[in-house]
């Protein structure tokens, strides 16, 4: 072989190592705690989000309740245009001495009534013509200088208003309503409270949801290796049957049994295999992972349960709980409406200041000219309700729905009693589910030693060994379920008792 023959050969071998190495490198899988899968339900579900939104729009709420009480500044501005100016004086104005006229064109006129004096002094002096051409002169100037002055008084008291402007700008305070905006500023800082409750509420659910997910997986888990290990168990059974019926010691029956035994062990396994996997599909929906996500979950606090033995259900406890918290705000709230209700029947006083601008402006008669100063204005308002029968009807209702609540919380205040109670005994329960099923797979375990060992030296058939086999599997699986529920039951119990952390 010559050298360059030994160094392609050198260099495929090497190629061929490293492609081996690569492909047997592991790949590195994520072990998760109970902790870290609630965490990342907390960080990956909108409840955070929730929760700072509601607080947030709760505090604007009881600032805006807060800042009702100041003085609201308003500026209003507004613009008409008429089709027709209002006219307070006629185009034709009688008196007993004669008529005064303006014309469509503007112009005025006059004429002396028949019966005036001038006209009497007209006719009286027909003879004296010089006389009677000065009264002429004399009635006529003076009937144009009454002409003149009902034209320009015409003009005076018959304004422009085709276009009308009109600005506002007015300061409003409240200076007493009968205690309603003291009692809506504290019913928003009870919805203030409410909503952190809530919130609260949200984060116990979100746990006992993730810590149902979390104990299903680990249950399935071992399950699975259960399934497996008695599909284990049971192909070495038939490989030993197998040459018993060889060597003449078993039946060709005996060994159909323990194949249809192991063919249903093969069947729940692979159910075990599927569960497995949407067990943890189901899980990674919750934690909000992807749904084909590879995990492995830490299940060794799986036997370290930690159980109460018992609890005093006392006022204090039950008035912890959310579901009578909420109804203590729902009856302040209750309370807050029949002070809002009371404000009803209580004297109202404004107190109002205003300036208003206007073009035409009236500072000097009416003038179009924008060369006005307003004027202020200032007044206190006083409103005194004195036959308000509908006001006296929600204020007598709003007390009953007040009452109501508090007899609903109550109410409620036994329920959770019961349920405390009730959560306690199944903690009680399951701490003795345990211990039963731990002393049936101990039992299991031993019939299934003694009856290996029996079959191995033919004291016993297949068919009492696959018997013992089934009864461990089963013991098992019950003692799985027990620590399950065990788990489940301490975490409904922390939740009934307010002991549970939750991550906000």
């Amino acid at each position: 072989m010559t050298n360059r023959n030994i160094h392609r050969y050198l260099l495929v071998v090497m190629l061929l190592v490293s492609v081996t190495v690569g492909a047997d490198e592991p790949k590195l899988v994520p072990t998760y705690t109970l902790e870290d899968c609630r965490s990342m339900a907390h960080n990956a579900s909108h409840n955070s989000e929730l929760r700072t939104e509601a607080l947030e729009a709760a505090r604007l709420n009881k600032q805006a309740a807060l800042a009702a009480m100041f003085p609201k500044v308003n500026a209003n501005a507004s613009y008409l245009w008429n089709s027709k100016s209002p006219a307070l004086l006629s185009r034709e104005m009688q008196f007993s001495f004669g008529t005064a006229r303006v014309g469509a064109d503007g112009t005025g006129s006059f004429q002396w009534s028949e019966t005036s004096r001038i006209n009497q002094l007209e006719q009286d002096t027909r003879s004296l013509p010089d006389v009677n051409t000065r009264i002429k002169a004399l009635s006529t100037e003076g009937g144009q200088m009454i002409a003149n002055m009902y034209q320009e008084l015409y003009r005076a008291l018959n304004p422009d208003l085709t276009h009308v402007v009109v600005a506002q700008v007015g300061i409003t305070q409240p200076v007493y309503v009968g205690g309603r905006l003291l009692a809506l500023h504290d019913a928003a800082k009870v919805a203030a409270d409410i909503a952190e409750i809530e919130a609260d509420d949200r984060s116990q659910d979100l746990t006992i949801k993730v810590d149902e997910a979390y104990w299903r997986v680990v249950s399935v888990e071992r399950k699975k290796q259960l399934a497996t290990q008695y599909y284990n168990l049971l192909m070495t059974l038939e490989s030993n049957v197998q040459e018993l019926v060889g060597e003449g010691l078993a039946t060709q029956q005996d060994l159909l049994k323990v194949k249809a035994k192991r063919g249903e062990a093969e069947v729940k396994k692979m159910q075990a295999e599927n569960g497995l996997q949407l067990s943890k599909m189901a899980l990674c929906q919750v934690i909000g992972l992807p749904l084909n996500t590879e995990f492995v979950l830490d299940d060794t606090e799986l036997e370290e349960v930690q159980l109460h033995d018992t609890i005093n259900v006392t006022d204090e406890l039950l008035n912890a709980r959310s579901e009578v918290q909420l109804l203590d705000k729902a009856e302040q709230i209750a309370k807050t409406n029949v002070r809002i209700m009371a404000a009803g029947l209580q004297p109202n006083i404004v107190a109002q200041a205003n300036y208003i601008y206007t073009n035409p402006n009236m500072d000097n008669g009416f003038s179009n000219k924008w060369n006005g100063t307003g004027f202020f204005s200032a007044g206190v308002v006083v409103n005194v309700p004195i036959v308000h029968a509908d006001d006296i009807l929600r204020y007598k209702a709003a007390k009953h729905q007040a009452n109501v609540v508090g007899i609903k919380r109550d109410e409620v205040k036994q329920l959770l009693s019961l349920q405390v109670t009730q959560a306690n005994q199944k903690v009680l329960e399951a701490q003795q589910k345990i211990a039963m099923t731990e002393m049936q797979v101990k039992n299991a375990e031993e019939v299934l030693r003694f009856a290996q060992e029996a079959f191995d030296a033919g004291m016993a058939t297949a068919s009492d060994l696959m018997g013992a086999q089934t009864a461990w599997q089963s013991a098992c699986s019950d003692h799985v379920d027990a620590l399950i529920d065990a788990k489940m039951a301490e975490v409904q119990y922390q939740k009934y008792t307010n002991s549970m952390k939750v991550d906000n």
